[in-house]
């Protein structure tokens, strides 16, 4: 999987400890469509980082040998924009775990229909939607036991 980055134990993006996978690209919908310029974005610095190609196994392997998280996470940027790589992983991961899995996503639930669709055959999967809006009220999310940055942001378990 290509990725910009691994935090090993994250305790920020949900509420139990994950292992948060940073994924590389972003179309900037939230700055384009709310005419804000990308530096607003307080994803715009992963945007510089490296990608790194780091197999799935490896990945796996990493989760499992690390007794602290008990949940994947991924966001950074645009995890749908790497759709194949992301379902292949959670396929995979599957086989081995059931531990859930968040997604976090600048889409609405309605653009994204057809793959939140095929992620329900797997179970305990949680993704956050929602554009990211600048000077929005920030709120709670019990889903993600975690607050979100805009109030039009919210989490749903989909399986």
């Amino acid at each position: 999987m290509h990725l910009k980055g691994i935090v090993a134990e994250d305790f920020i993006n949900y509420k139990e400890p994950s292992l948060f996978l940073i994924t590389c690209y972003c179309d900037w919908k939230c700055c384009r469509e709310g005419s804000f310029p990308e530096s607003v974005c307080q994803n715009n610095s992963m945007n510089n980082q490296p990608i790194s190609d780091i197999n799935n196994n490896n990945l796996i392997e990493f989760y499992r040998n690390n007794p602290i998280t008990k949940a994947i996470v991924f966001g950074g940027l645009e995890p749908f924009m790497q759709w194949e790589e992301l379902y292949e992983f959670i396929e995979m991961f599957r086989k081995r775990f059931s531990d859930t899995i968040v997604i976090y996503t600048g889409y609405n639930k309605d653009e994204i229909v057809d793959k939140v669709n095929q992620l329900k055959q797997f179970e305990n999967i949680v993704i956050k939607y929602g554009r990211y809006i600048p000077n929005h009220k920030p709120h709670y999310d019990a889903v993600l036991g975690v607050f979100l940055a805009s109030d039009n942001q919210v989490a749903e378990k989909v399986s």
